[in-house]
């Protein structure tokens, strides 16, 4: 069990239908830290229900890598729209499906090309 999996992950309704034809795309993968599996758990909100400080697409997200206390700045994007000059990523990267859905000050873990990582959300801006 990932530290993820201790906290539910919301979404709206409007990204969670954008997102969900991805998930056939995307090649299988037996782990518990990918799009799929986040999807699969998610708790649907309303958009007047969605919580504020919640990572969603378009969020301007701002953490903290907790193994080396760098701080990253970027936007979750639609793969269509990442461009790493502007600082917006894809949510389909290993860093947008891992903070997809979770809040302002939740320690996430994660797994990414270069190993399992941890990082605190510091700030969510949605638009």
């Amino acid at each position: 069990m990932t530290a993820n999996d201790q906290n539910p992950v919301i979404m709206t309704e409007e990204d969670f239908q954008l997102l969900k034809p991805y998930i056939s795309q995307l090649p299988e993968q037996n782990s518990d830290m990918t799009l799929t599996h986040e999807l699969s758990r998610a708790v649907i909100v309303s958009k007047d229900a969605f919580p504020p400080h919640t990572v969603r697409l378009n969020s301007k997200v701002s953490v903290l890598d907790l193994g080396t206390d760098r701080v990253m700045e970027f936007t979750i994007v639609m793969p269509a729209h990442a461009d790493m000059r502007q600082n917006k990523i894809s949510v389909l990267t290993p860093m947008g499906t891992a903070l997809i859905g979770f809040r302002k000050a939740e320690e996430v873990q994660w797994k990414v090309p270069a190993g399992l990582k941890r990082f605190r959300i510091l700030d969510v801006v949605n638009r």
